[in-house]
């Protein structure tokens, strides 16, 4: 499932709006998802899967450091066996492989709005330390923040030189009028 939690207005903040909305999306990817391919899964483990989303996704959770099993149990009211069967069978990974995927998203969009500095991203982002964040960052994105950093800046300059570009292009570009006036045989 997409990560919500970058498209919508840090202005709202978690509105029972946002919740009944994320509820029927997660119903939605739920019945296509799981029910759809036959997986039998119980009423109270849908409930469960949608009140992590919302955890995850409107209440952004994932940003404390000290968030254990126990916590999130408590917040989403259940306990800590529902839980981690929920996890692991809808979400096909283990809480904290969920937890450090969150955070790694959301250090990617603090990377890419250049909000905060490389060093502040780890604890920003939620991670208790900085090799915790190196190491799941790499993991899950395949290269370091740093070289993330830097891949992403390359792609934003190279965007803009390329809007610059176009853009000149359109003011010096010839009018269809000069390129017909040009091929008109003269008259002499």
């Amino acid at each position: 499932m997409e990560y919500l939690f970058l498209k919508r207005k840090k202005s709202t903040l978690r509105s029972e709006r946002q919740k009944d909305l994320l509820f029927k999306a997660a119903e939605r990817h739920w019945d296509e998802q799981f029910a759809g391919q036959g997986i039998v899964g119980r009423k109270v483990d849908c409930y469960i899967y949608k009140c992590i989303l919302y955890q995850l996704e409107i209440r952004q959770v994932f940003l404390d450091a000290t968030l254990s099993l126990k916590k999130l149990s408590e917040l989403v009211d259940t306990n800590q066996t529902y839980l981690s069967n929920v996890v692991n069978k809808y979400f096909g990974c283990n809480l904290k492989e969920l937890l450090n995927t969150y955070r790694v998203e959301y250090a990617k969009e603090l990377l890419r709005s250049n909000k905060c500095s490389l060093d502040k991203v780890p604890e920003k982002s939620g991670f208790t330390s900085r090799s915790a964040f190196y190491s799941a960052f790499s993991k899950i994105a395949g290269e370091s923040p740093k070289r993330y950093f830097l891949h992403e800046q390359r792609d934003l300059c190279a965007q803009s030189i390329t809007n610059m570009y176009n853009h000149c292009l359109l003011y010096t570009s010839p009018s269809p009028r000069d390129s017909t006036s040009s091929r008109m045989p003269s008259s002499a």
